[in-house]
């Protein structure tokens, strides 16, 4: 039998739930409008795509993807016209429906910017941050030679960079022996003595590798404390991500292509993983935060992958600010001035300055900048 006090309890959860379904939902956040700007940065040629929704009461909420097939438009413009902006999950599940893969993450982060707008509270602390003021930030370097890559690290240090993502040398046959292994080593080592001892650096391996020269690596450059070797080969083969992760102390990260949250759980079985990536532009905010739920309880990392644009970043400075097991945040550093001034552009030049190793979290409601959609226009290049 239940007792009175556990009664009561009962009682008052049904009048709670019973208020929330009356409640009237306010027509002012009503979903009216969709619009994509496929953009292209004049130097680099990076591509991604910002999404912006408009509401009935005027406020406008952007996401950022990477591609917008106009057949997902359409099919997305239609599930969530009319449907208020507050409802999350209602939206996730028309999208699962509707087959948007490419469009649902940017959906996330644009609902997310309304509903903080709306509330006038920043979107991590609708989220229950924050739970920390200042996110690390990790610049992938650019270049083949190890000259054009010491080249890309000063530059990125000079603009505050404290932590660098290196790729592994081109690799010519499928397993490259011990020469190619030296110059993975020769790489990172001439890299370290040009930063100095408050450098950190990430080996990435792009899923590229074999398992034997991915594991040869690994071996070979412990004693340099990587962060950790990203993508070090295709996630096809995770009993042999396992042997890699076992065999070496340098720590596994993986990530990038994943969907789903048991595809983590699935590498968190396997005992095949240090830090998770999942990539802020694939997946969005809140399908990262449910993925970074499960890593935490495996004492799992987070940090997700990005190689978008500014309001993507935007994006994951709070989820950042949100994830008690956020480790660092990966931030496309363009080479040329011309494609950081378009950034700039678009969301504000302070959003990516890094300071000391750092990128300070917005403070604005939502996501905290204001898209210029005269920069949008200007920018506009290639097919939605």
């Amino acid at each position: 039998m239940l007792d009175n006090r556990r009664l009561r309890q009962l009682k008052l959860a049904g009048f709670a739930a019973q208020s929330a379904l009356q409640k009237p939902r306010d027509p002012a956040l009503e979903i009216t409008g969709l619009t994509v700007h496929p953009l292209r940065e004049p130097a680099s040629g990076r591509r991604y795509t910002v999404l912006r929704l408009q509401t009935r009461g005027g406020i406008t909420g952007y996401g950022e993807c990477q591609a917008a097939p106009p057949a997902e438009v359409s099919r997305v413009r239609e599930a969530l016209q009319g449907l208020p902006a507050s409802a999350f999950e209602v939206a996730e599940e028309r999208l699962r429906k509707t087959g948007a893969p490419n469009l649902d993450g940017a959906v996330n982060m644009a609902l997310l910017d309304i509903a903080g707008k709306a509330a006038r509270a920043p979107v991590y602390q609708l989220l229950g941050g924050p739970t920390r003021h200042k996110a690390r930030a990790l610049a992938p370097l650019a270049g083949e030679s190890d000259e054009a890559l010491a080249a890309s690290m000063q530059r990125a240090a000079e603009a505050g960079f404290r932590a660098f993502s290196v790729p592994v040398p081109p690799t010519t046959y499928r397993n490259q022996g011990q020469a190619w292994v030296l110059a993975v080593r020769r790489r990172l080592e001439a890299l370290r003595k040009a930063a100095g001892e408050n450098a950190d650096f990430v080996l990435d391996g792009g899923a590229a590798l074999t398992p034997g020269d991915a594991s040869s690596a690994a071996a070979a450059v412990e004693k340099l404390h990587l962060l950790w070797f990203d993508e070090p080969c295709p996630l096809a083969n995770l009993a042999a991500i396992r042997r890699i992760s076992m065999e070496t102390v340098t720590p596994v990260g993986l990530g990038r292509t994943i969907d789903a949250p048991w595809q983590i759980q699935d590498l968190l079985r396997e005992d095949a993983i240090d830090v998770i990536r999942p990539s802020i532009s694939r997946c969005g905010i809140a399908r990262i935060r449910r993925m970074a739920v499960i890593a935490e309880v495996h004492y799992i990392a987070a940090a997700p992958y990005h190689d978008g644009g500014p309001v993507a970043t935007a994006a994951a400075l709070h989820l950042a600010a949100s994830l008690p097991n956020f480790y660092i945040q990966q931030v496309p550093f363009p080479e040329a001035e011309e494609d950081r001034r378009m950034r700039a552009e678009i969301a504000g030049a302070s959003l990516e300055a890094v300071r000391e190793g750092f990128l300070a979290l917005p403070t604005g409601a939502g996501l905290g900048i204001t898209v210029s959609e005269k920069a949008l226009e200007k920018y506009r290049g290639g097919e939605a």
